[in-house]
């Protein structure tokens, strides 16, 4: 495990441990969560931890060339009762998502500090948010890292049943016609498997992340 200083360094992935852990420490610069996401690594830790930056074994994926929506969201998306939009409300999105009880988890790892990187990625175009509306509410939304050709899906909330699956299929089907390689989900849980997800390890990850051109990440 490597302790970051000031240098704007990661050490190669095949480094983490076990469980997926490959760095300590450091800050959350719009320069180091770009040359984080742009070498397959994320920053997730508990408020009261030091940045821990993560690069697991395996990482849960869908690829939105074959991705099949179920039968029953496809009835769901054809009665029009949720209205989707992108980047409108960023600032509610990742609220919510901050507030949103977790099975397994007692907090959250969206603090404020994470708030506030966030939002300077946002405001630089490198974070997309989606929005799910019904009768005027804000009742779902999902944000994430926008790689170019990989989007990274950072976290997602709903309030009324099947919101967040909206806002998932509807950034899977934006990926789809936009030719992404890859939607990253990070890691496995139950309610994005039921979504879809799979595992890959991660060298066929990292491989797929290495046809981005990384240098359209670099806006700072």
């Amino acid at each position: 495990m490597y302790f970051l200083n000031k240098f704007l360094y990661f050490p190669p992935v095949s480094e983490a441990t076990v469980d997926g852990l490959l760095a300590v420490g450091g800050d959350l610069s719009v320069k180091r969560l770009v040359l984080a996401y742009s070498q397959g690594i994320f920053p997730w830790y508990d408020p009261e931890e030091p940045i821990l930056w993560w690069a697991p074994p395996k990482r849960m994926v869908v690829h939105p060339q074959t991705y099949k929506v179920s039968k029953s969201m496809r009835n769901i998306l054809n009665r029009k009762q949720f209205t989707v939009t992108r980047n409108t409300a960023f600032d509610q999105v990742i609220r919510h998502c901050q507030k949103t009880p977790r099975r397994g988890q007692t907090g959250t790892w969206i603090s404020q500090d994470i708030i506030k990187a966030y939002t300077k990625l946002y405001e630089l175009g490198l974070v997309v948010s989606y929005e799910v509306w019904q009768e005027g509410q804000l009742v779902g939304g999902l944000y994430g890292v926008d790689l170019g050709h990989v989007f990274c899906g950072e976290s997602m909330f709903s309030t009324v049943p099947n919101a967040s699956k909206v806002a998932f299929i509807t950034l899977i089907q934006d990926l789809k016609e936009k030719n992404y390689h890859l939607l990253d989900c990070q890691v496995h849980n139950d309610h994005l498997e039921k979504l879809g997800a799979f595992e890959i390890s991660r060298d066929a990850f990292m491989q797929i992340l290495h046809k981005v051109d990384l240098t359209q990440l670099d806006r700072d």
